[in-house]
């Protein structure tokens, strides 16, 4: 049989080695783009209002007929917030339904029999889907208390609000900023605390809820946009009598009401007197890294969708009319800027939320910036795992708020 020449082996080789060498151009051209794409896709889900919340845990039993002296039970599958102790919300159904859980009964690490204190609405039976909330209350009605549906004039039109009447007439109110993707009813667990200490309760919705007016890029600003309905809530605080107002924030709620504290027109800030923050967001260069971290999502990739949400050339993936000034939002650099008394509630073991930040602000700031530290509590479920304790550190915080008010009435006098 003829050999080959070794001109023809040669020109064979070569051009095996520019097929190899395409190969491996295109590979690593569509690695590129498949990691461009993807990181793309993080910045965009991160200033982008969520249409449904993910029901991560599964019904596997409901017992409504209990023996006679027997609670009703509900038994979901275990996760790091179905096995908390406390009282909580069940949202079921896409949502449709709600129940509100008691203690734990029992555990076996993969299952979790809990008591059923409720079925507000839906039916509820095993086989669905559904997420825990702290929320536990829906309407502050619930509450048994006086309750007027108002509405805050925002720059992007009517937001709708509750007020909460203090028991007597008052002065003094506190405005209240849910997180991202949650509502108003977050926020209703420290109504009866505050309207002990006399204080009226506005708990406002802002731009992007499903119930108030979208911003004109529809993305979430995470705190850079938002505290401009914080600032339209005072006003109406103002116009309502208010002379002494208290800003509370939850999760991104808590970014938001930080921004609002330093940044509304000078002749508002002068009736602040305080802020309280609830598992919050004091750096979101914190908060983002250990969430895209918790997802697994490369570092590259995490500093990539950062610098996305936060540069004019990230616009045509994010959607974004404006790039966010994450840094200009991170309160532990800024700390020398915040000149309210300050209590943070925070868990250790948030799962959400990192504590570092709101660590890191206390020791900065121990003049002005009290923390309650948790550690089991989960995000945003401080109350709903040790109310007592919760409660009695906003009072505390409250009380010494009007004891410095009262020395300071009476110095110049």
């Amino acid at each position: 049989m003829p050999q080959p020449s070794r001109t023809a082996t040669g020109r064979t080789a070569g051009r095996i080695g520019l097929i190899a060498a395409s190969v491996m151009v295109g590979t690593a051209a569509i690695a590129v783009v498949g990691a461009a794409g993807f990181t793309a896709l993080v910045a965009r889900r991160i200033v982008t209002p969520p249409r449904r919340r993910d029901a991560d845990i599964r019904i596997l039993a409901v017992d409504r007929d209990p023996d006679e002296g027997e609670p009703e039970r509900i038994t979901v599958s275990a996760t790091p917030d179905t096995v908390l102790a406390g009282r909580y919300g069940l949202w079921f159904d896409d949502d449709r339904g709600y129940a509100r859980m008691g203690e734990v009964l029992e555990c076996d690490g993969a299952r979790v029999t809990r008591e059923l204190l409720s079925v507000d609405s839906g039916v509820l039976v095993p086989g669905l889907r559904g997420r825990i909330s702290g929320w536990f209350h829906r309407h502050p009605r619930e509450l048994g208390l006086p309750v007027e549906e108002v509405l805050v004039e925002t720059e992007g039109g009517p937001a709708p609000a509750w007020l909460v009447p203090a028991e007597e007439g008052t002065d003094r109110w506190v405005v209240q900023v849910h997180g991202r993707a949650a509502a108003r009813g977050e926020a209703i667990r420290a109504v009866p605390v505050f309207r002990d200490a006399g204080y009226s309760s506005l708990i406002i919705s802002y731009r992007n809820d499903p119930e108030a007016p979208p911003s004109p890029d529809g993305r979430y600003g995470l705190g850079d946009t938002e505290w401009r309905d914080v600032e339209a809530a005072v006003e109406l605080a103002v116009e309502r009598g208010a002379t002494e107002i208290v800003l509370m924030g939850w999760s991104m709620g808590g970014a938001t009401v930080l921004q609002a504290a330093m940044r509304m027109a000078p002749q508002r800030q002068e009736l602040l007197r305080g802020v309280v923050l609830e598992s919050p967001v004091v750096d979101w260069y914190t908060t983002l890294e250990f969430q895209a971290a918790t997802l697994r999502v490369p570092r590259a990739m995490r500093l990539g969708a950062l610098s996305a949400i936060s540069s004019p050339w990230g616009a045509p993936f994010t959607g974004q009319r404006s790039p966010i000034d994450l840094r200009a939002m991170d309160l532990v650099t800024r700390h020398l800027e915040l000149v309210l008394p300050t209590l943070i509630l925070h868990s250790d073991d948030d799962g959400f939320v990192p504590s570092t930040a709101s660590r890191a602000l206390a020791e900065a700031r121990p003049d002005i910036v009290r923390l309650e530290a948790f550690d089991t509590a989960r995000h945003v479920k401080l109350w709903n795992y040790d109310r007592e304790r919760w409660e009695g550190a906003l009072r505390r915080w409250l009380s010494e708020r009007d004891a410095i008010a009262r020395t300071a009435q009476s110095g110049r006098r």
